[in-house]
């Protein structure tokens, strides 16, 4: 299951995480958002090992600013706290699942 992170969690929930972690930067309004959303809970469910965390960029416009998030889905990959792997629009589950190596 997939972690709502906000600006409040975000320091905890990905910075000081140890490990991967992938976070989706998506809106409700967004088609591409609602049909890649599926996926990245299946990925989140089969892979225990990384945490996933979504981000409501409507609800958290400072974090998508801080990432330069201009379109969305966006997925970025973090390894101990530091950005890895981006992708930007809808994707397979085999890409999304390729983000995270």
């Amino acid at each position: 299951m997939a972690v709502t992170i906000t600006a409040e969690n975000f320091r905890s929930e990905v910075l000081e995480a140890k490990g991967t972690v992938l976070i989706d930067f998506w809106a409700s309004w967004c088609g591409p958002c609602r049909m890649l959303s599926p996926i990245v809970d299946a990925v989140a469910d089969e892979h225990p090992e990384v945490k996933v965390g979504k981000v409501n960029v409507d609800e958290q416009p400072a974090l998508a600013q801080q990432f330069d998030i201009m379109s969305i889905p966006t997925l970025i990959t973090f390894k101990d706290g530091k950005p890895l792997h981006q992708s930007i629009g809808l994707i397979p589950k085999e890409q999304v699942e390729a983000l995270l190596s």
